[in-house]
C-alpha cells in the first residue's frame, strides 16, 4: 500500500512508517467507544471545596509558589478567529446589503462596545474616507464587515484569537494574549517573581505573537511587578496524521503524494512534554476576563493549585515509603484508601492481588502525572464531561470524555451521559515530575485507542481525517485525575464575537 516514495515522504516528516500503518488500520476498524460506569457528580467523583477549606488550599499553593519552583502557564493559542466571525462572513457572502440575522444586527447595534471599535473606525476612514457612523447611515454594513475581516482592513478573519482585541481599559485595550499575561501574574509567579507562559501557535502566526510580546512585555512587567518568560511553539509535523480515502487507503493528492493533516489539540501533548516545569496550568486562549472579573478565576486557580500540591506531596510520601520497603499493613491500607477515595481509582480485582503484586500495583498507579481539573455545573454549554471510565487494565478512574466517545445508541450509556451535571471548561493544573524530581514522559500515558475520525474533503473529494486522542481526553488517559467544582464565573469563553458584549467582557 505504501510505495518507496511514500516511505521517504513519511520519514521527511519525522514519522515512523509503523505509525502510518497503525493509523490506516484505525481508519478501517474505527475507534471503540469507551466503557463508562457512571457520570461524575458532587456525590461521586467531583470534589466541592467548602469555603473554610479554600483558604487552606490557597495557603498551600502560595507556600509552594514561594519556593524555587518552575511554574508554567500553558495556553493552546493556535485557534483561528474565523469561527468567531462565522455569522459576519455569512453576511458578506449573502446578497442583502443590510443585516438579516439577529446576531449580525446585534453586532452592528452595539458595535461601539467592542474593544476593536477604535481601530476598526480608523481603518474605515482609511479605506472608505468615512467613519463607522457615516457608513452605517449610508447602509454600508458590508464595507464595515469587510474592513474588520479582510485586508486591507484589520484582517481579523485570518488572525488567531490570541491577537484579537478583547477588552477595553481606560486609555488602552487588551488582546486575549495580553489577558493571559495579566492573569498569569496573579497566580503563576514564583518566589523570584518569574511568570512563565508558553503559547502554542500556528506556524504562520508565530512572528505576530512574538511582535506583540516584544511590544507589551515591559509594560505588563512594570504594571504587575513581575518578570515574564514568554515562549511559543508550533504543533510538530511529526504529529500529523495521514488522511485516508473512503476505502481506508491512503488519500493521494495530485501527483500521487500522501496527504497529512494536523491531528487536533491532542498533538500538543508533545509540546507539553517539552516544557521543563514542576507545575503547569492549562487554559484555552479565549477563556479570559478583564481584571474586574478575574477575582473568582484567581482564587480558584490557587485553590486548584493547592489541591494539586497537597495530593502530590502525599503521593510522593507513599512512593518513598514503597521504595524504602519499610511500611506497615496499616500504611498499605491507607495507601489503598487514598487511591480509591482521593484519586478515585478503583480496581475490582484488587482483592485477588498477592502482597507483592499489590505493592507493585500501588506504585504503578502512584507513579504517574497528576492533574486537578476544574469542573463547571452544566448549563447547556458545549464541552466534554466528567465520567468514570474503564481503563485498558480493567481499573476504573475519572476521565474527561467527549460525546463522540460514548455509545449514545446504548440506552444505558445515553442515560449516564444525559444525567451528567458538569462539563469540562479546560481548567487544569498538572504535576509532571515524580518523587525523585524526574519528569514523566507524557506521551507514554496516552490511550491510543481514543482518537477521533471525521469526514472532510480535499479538491472536491471526500476523505477521512484522524485526530489524536484529545489533550485533556485520551492524551491524559493514564494520569491520576481529580475533579474539583469551580464556579461558572471562572468560565467566560469567546466562541462568537458577540460573546464580547456579555457583562463579563465589558
Amino acid at each position: 500500500m505504501l510505495t518507496k516514495e511514500d516511505v521517504n515522504q513519511i520519514k521527511a516528516k519525522g514519522i515512523r512508517k509503523e505509525q502510518v500503518e497503525e493509523q490506516l488500520a484505525s481508519f478501517a476498524k474505527g475507534f471503540p467507544f469507551l466503557e463508562i460506569t457512571d457520570s461524575a457528580s458532587v456525590e461521586n467523583g467531583i470534589t466541592v471545596i467548602p469555603q473554610d477549606k479554600q483558604l487552606m488550599y490557597i495557603d498551600a499553593w502560595e507556600e509552594y509558589a514561594g519556593k524555587n519552583k518552575t511554574i508554567v502557564k500553558f495556553v493552546p493559542a493556535s485557534g483561528a478567529a474565523s469561527r468567531m466571525f462565522k455569522d459576519l462572513f455569512a453576511f458578506l457572502e449573502a446578497d442583502s446589503p443590510a443585516p438579516g440575522t439577529s446576531s449580525v444586527k446585534q453586532f452592528f447595534d452595539e458595535i461601539e462596545k467592542f474593544a476593536f471599535y477604535g481601530e476598526l473606525n480608523a481603518c474605515c476612514r482609511a479605506c472608505y474616507e468615512k467613519d463607522i457612523p457615516g457608513l452605517i447611515e449610508e447602509g454600508r454594513y458590508r464595507d464595515i464587515a469587510s474592513a474588520l475581516l479582510n485586508e486591507p482592513g484589520l484582517n481579523y478573519g485570518q488572525l488567531p484569537k490570541g491577537l484579537i482585541l478583547f477588552h477595553t481599559y481606560p486609555g488602552s485595550m487588551r488582546t486575549a494574549m495580553e489577558e493571559h499575561l495579566a492573569e498569569g501574574s496573579m497566580y503563576a509567579k514564583n518566589k523570584a517573581g518569574d511568570v512563565r507562559l508558553h503559547f502554542t501557535v500556528s506556524a504562520g502566526h508565530e512572528e505576530l505573537f512574538w511582535a506583540l510580546a516584544d511590544k507589551k512585555q515591559a509594560f505588563y512587567e512594570d504594571k504587575f511587578s513581575v518578570k515574564y518568560h514568554i515562549s511559543f511553539s508550533c504543533q510538530k509535523p511529526s504529529t500529523d496524521t495521514i488522511a485516508a480515502d473512503m476505502d481506508n487507503h491512503p488519500f493521494r493528492q495530485a501527483g500521487g503524494t500522501l496527504l497529512f493533516r494536523p491531528a487536533g489539540h491532542g498533538a500538543l501533548i508533545e509540546n507539553l512534554n517539552d516544557i521543563d516545569a514542576d507545575i503547569i496550568f492549562i487554559k484555552n486562549i479565549d477563556n479570559v476576563a478583564p481584571d474586574s472579573f478575574k477575582y473568582a478565576t484567581v482564587i480558584y486557580k490557587k485553590v486548584l493549585g493547592g489541591v494539586l500540591v497537597c495530593l502530590q506531596a502525599k503521593i510522593h510520601t507513599y512512593l518513598r515509603l514503597i521504595d524504602s520497603g519499610k511500611y506497615t499493613h496499616k500504611q498499605v491500607e491507607e495507601m489503598i484508601h487514598f487511591l480509591q477515595d482521593d484519586l478515585c481509582t478503583r480496581n475490582p480485582d484488587m482483592k485477588y492481588l498477592e502482597d507483592a503484586e499489590l505493592i507493585l500495583y500501588l506504585k504503578r498507579k502512584f507513579q504517574r502525572p497528576v492533574r486537578v481539573c476544574g469542573m463547571v455545573k452544566n448549563t447547556g454549554l458545549p464541552g466534554g464531561g466528567p465520567f468514570f471510565a474503564v481503563n485498558p487494565d480493567g481499573t476504573v478512574s475519572l476521565q474527561i470524555l467527549e460525546s463522540s466517545q460514548i455509545d449514545l445508541n446504548n440506552p444505558a450509556k445515553k442515560e449516564l451521559f444525559e444525567k451528567g451535571t458538569h462539563f469540562n471548561p479546560v481548567d487544569l493544573v498538572c504535576a509532571v515530575k515524580d518523587h525523585n524530581g524526574v519528569k514523566y514522559s507524557l506521551p507514554g500515558y496516552a490511550d491510543k485507542e481514543t482518537g477521533f475520525i471525521s469526514v472532510k474533503s480535499k479538491g472536491g473529494k471526500e476523505l477521512k481525517a484522524m485526530e489524536l486522542p484529545g489533550l485533556w481526553n485520551g492524551a491524559m488517559s493514564d494520569w491520576n485525575t481529580v475533579f474539583v467544582e469551580v464556579p461558572a464565573e471562572t468560565f467566560s469563553p469567546v466562541k462568537a464575537v458577540n460573546d464580547l458584549l456579555g457583562a463579563e467582557h465589558q
